[in-house]
Order: structure tokens, then sequence, then C-alpha cells
């Protein structure tokens, strides 16, 4: 299967089977993930392997429980770092200035990067994958189980194993509600209708609407998924992380 194949064929694997990642695959998929696009080519990025069982068990808390963490044989969480770094430049007598919000943000891209190329590389050998959005919910939590020093931020988690399920392929908008030519499109009411009539209108779509007594998906999104309320919560929360862990000197 070519990257072109891996990519359009991927799946959100939610359900897993009891069978182990080789090291040596794993190593593979870990190298992988190292080649990906870096910032300056600093790689100020890390990745925490997790097999043990009663490691997950404990993450699998701070994923907000989560089954499919225990279910698969590996966790994979991706921090920003800019602790290694900032060390090799003392170490060579050059004073690091990377305490800021744009030197996290920096990072947290490199972070993601690799974590797309482990994605891709993973699923290209037959592995199945998840993303954990909960890592920057709790990554309080995670940098105290993961003894993180200052200057690591975990920024996402992937959860890889063998499928023992497969789901349809999720729905995604039409290219035209993402790409603007030149410069970008403002979108007309109309515009934005006729761009989300067939995700409004899926069978799956309607059967949630009905499960959680509104009116239409976007309500679903501000009220139940995503509400204000929980983004304040989580915001003031990964702020104070990201001051604790050195990443908010912005005089």
């Amino acid at each position: 299967m070519d990257t072109i194949d891996t990519i359009f064929s991927h799946r959100t694997i939610r359900k897993y089977k009891n069978q182990n990642i080789s090291e040596e695959l794993l190593t593979l998929i870990l190298q992988a993930g190292t080649r990906a696009s870096t910032t300056g080519n600093m790689q100020v990025y890390s990745i925490i392997v997790t097999r043990d069982e009663e490691k997950k068990k404990q993450l699998c808390e701070y994923h907000f429980n989560q089954k499919m963490v225990l279910q698969a044989p590996v966790l994979l969480t991706f921090c920003a770092d800019f602790h290694r770094f900032n060390q090799w430049c003392r170490q060579r007598n050059a004073e690091p200035g990377y305490d800021n919000f744009l030197s996290f943000f920096t990072a947290a891209i490199d972070a993601l990067l690799a974590a797309q190329n482990v994605a891709l590389a993973a699923e290209a050998r037959g592995l199945g994958i998840c993303y954990l959005g909960t890592t920057t919910y709790n990554a309080d939590k995670l940098i105290e189980f993961f003894n993180c020093p200052e200057g690591v931020v975990p920024v996402t988690t992937l959860v890889i194993g063998y499928p023992d399920e497969e789901p349809g392929l999720t729905d995604r908008l039409p290219l035209e509600a993402i790409i603007h030519r030149e410069q970008y499109e403002k979108y007309t009411p109309g515009k934005i209708d006729l761009l989300y009539k067939e995700k409004e209108e899926l069978p799956l779509t309607k059967n949630l609407i009905i499960e959680n007594q509104l009116e239409n998906l976007a309500q679903i999104f501000t009220q139940k998924r995503y509400s204000k309320k929980d983004n304040i919560l989580f915001t003031k929360s990964f702020l104070a992380v990201l001051h604790k862990q050195g990443f908010m000197n912005n005089e």
C-alpha cells in the first residue's frame, strides 16, 4: 500500500486485538516519526513509549477511561520538548531564549508532525491508530506521571495496535470547504448550508440529534462535545501547565 492509499483508507480504531507489536516493527515506526519535517532541524519533541500494563491502567484514567488505552499494546505520548535542546545549548556556551509561547508552539508543531508520520507508518504496516485529544486536558497529570522536566509538555497521544474492528470511513467535508485559492474567501450563509448539507443529512447525524434531544449537529458540538464551559476550564489548566513548564516568558 503506497502513502496515498494509506491516507485514503485511514480509519480511527477503538477496538484492538490482544496481539503484541514486535520491538523491531515499533522501532521502524518510531524512526519514521523522526523523519518528519521539523523547525530548523531542531527536533524539539520527545515520544514516550508505554507498554507496561499497570502504567496503562493509570493512563487510562487520565484519558477519560477510554478502554482502547488498555486494549492496545502500545501507547505513544508526544511531547513538545525544549528541555533537551536547551541543555545542549547551555553545554555549548549558547544561552537559549526558548521560554516563550512561540517556542512552545514551535515544539508542539514538531511533535504533531512526528505523530502523523508515526500514524502513517503504523497504518502502512497493518496497524490501527487513534489520536487521544484528552492529552492536553490532563497535561498536568501526565507531566507528573511521566516525571517531565521543565520545557516538556505532552500535546497528543497515539494508541497503536492491531485492529479488532473495521469501521467505515469517517465523513469529511468536501474539498471546497477547506481549500482557498490565492486568498481566503469568506463563507456566505448559503455556502455554509451547502458545505454542511451532506454531513447534516447522514443517518448517524440524525440519530445523534435524537439521542441528545437537540435541534442539530452544531448544537451537539457546542453544548455536548466541546462546550464553552469545558473549553475555558481546560484552557486555564493548560495555560497553567505552560507557565509551570517555562513557556510563558512573553515580556
